[in-house]
């Protein structure tokens, strides 16, 4: 298995309306951190998700979290 694009070495913080969403998981998505489809015909899929509530979430930027979407803090990790 291939390894994804690192967007970033840091969690996105972003404000999200209650709803289900799609988290990047192949890092090559032009509106990071969400899916714009640019997994098409990869390995990868996007990882869907709800956001219970509207609030600030801290979801992962370098998509190497073994919690997807959210961030758990593998970017400080070797």
């Amino acid at each position: 298995m291939s390894k994804p694009d690192c967007p970033q070495d840091f969690p996105y913080t972003i404000e999200l309306e209650a709803g289900d969403y799609w988290w990047c998981a192949c890092g090559k998505s032009k509106i990071q951190p969400l899916c714009d489809g640019s997994h098409k015909n990869s390995e990868f899929e996007p990882v869907k998700f709800t956001a219970a509530e509207k609030k600030t979430y801290s979801l992962c930027g370098c998509k190497k979290t073994k919690n997807p979407p959210f961030c758990d803090g593998s970017h400080n990790k070797p």
